[in-house]
């Protein structure tokens, strides 16, 4: 439901927000777990008199990236906006991007969530006006599944997902605590894949053992996560969606089992393809894991990140 309508005040001076990478699924956690990792996008934005968007974009996929109205975080700014009551004239956007683009990493996700904190940041008293909720249900609009988007808003491990009321579907989601000894590595391809290419390599139903294990496994994660890392190879365990992709990302899918075989909790992150893997290794210990992937891949060491868009 919209916000009702009034005069908003917009802030003279920019406003800066950061958000991180989010990693989505966590293997037996498909469309629901999602995870922040401390690689984080950073966005400025100020409110313009002249009807006009001014937009620069640095870093990771600059050449790519829209930067006119079409641009993502343009787009969810006066969506933002417009939940509030009212839009500016024009706005001027600064976007320094660090998340690797199209790998499943939640770089669509940071620029949304990015944009309608931004929107909210640049409105005098704006979190009267949209809350974190309001934020997921509006993200979770424009993404089209909450699982990002929810760990993007508030940081660590979340388990978001879709509910009924009267008739109509509302984004829900409840953030974990994650227990501080669990550290990520992502390895990235030099290949992307789109998310909806991705998804149509899915079936449209899946066996009823195979449901089950992914249940069994889903709910393990959350203790897992949280008091239990020494099981969260079990815990990631996937039967419904990853081996199904696995044409479209064969490298990645190998690297995955190979990881998982030597005993690391690797899977897939969000749609792929790249690989990640939860461990508790120390530094000294790092490189015999990286060691595992061939020079083909780059390695990130991140940290998971606590804090959601700040």
């Amino acid at each position: 439901m919209a916000a009702p309508l009034n005069r908003l005040t917009f802030r003279a001076t920019m406003a800066q927000v950061s958000v991180p990478a989010t990693s989505a699924n966590l293997g037996s956690g498909f469309d629901c777990f999602g995870l922040a990792l401390d690689i984080r996008d950073r966005y400025a934005a100020q409110i313009l008199d002249d009807q006009v968007f001014d937009v620069d974009v640095s870093g990771e996929g600059a050449d790519e990236i829209k930067k006119d109205g079409k641009n993502l975080v343009i787009k969810s700014m006066m969506k933002g906006f417009e939940f509030m009551g009212g839009k500016p004239r024009g706005i001027a956007l600064r976007a320094l991007n660090v998340i690797p683009q199209g790998r499943g990493l939640g770089s669509s996700a940071s620029a949304i969530v990015g944009g309608l904190a931004l929107a909210r940041a640049l409105v005098l008293s704006g979190d009267e006006y949209m809350s974190d909720d309001d934020l997921l249900a509006i993200g979770t609009e424009i993404e089209g599944h909450p699982d990002n988007i929810a760990a993007a808003i508030f940081g660590g491990a979340t388990i978001a997902w879709m509910e009924n009321i009267m008739g109509k579907e509302f984004a829900r989601a409840v953030p974990l605590q994650v227990d501080p000894t669990i550290k990520a590595l992502v390895f990235l391809p030099e290949n992307h894949l789109a998310t909806t290419k991705a998804r149509k390599l899915l079936p449209e139903t899946v066996p009823h053992h195979d449901a089950a294990v992914n249940a069994s496994r889903s709910a393990l994660l959350v203790h897992a996560l949280t008091q239990r890392p020494d099981l969260l190879l079990p815990a990631t365990q996937d039967l419904i969606h990853q081996n199904y992709r696995s044409e479209a990302m064969p490298k990645s899918v190998a690297l995955m089992k190979k990881f998982r075989e030597a005993g690391f909790a690797a899977t897939i992150s969000g749609a792929g393809p790249a690989v990640l893997v939860l461990h508790t290794q120390t530094q000294a210990e790092l490189p015999e894991l990286q060691a595992l992937a061939p020079d083909s891949f780059t390695a990130i060491s991140a940290q998971i990140s606590a804090n959601g868009v700040s």
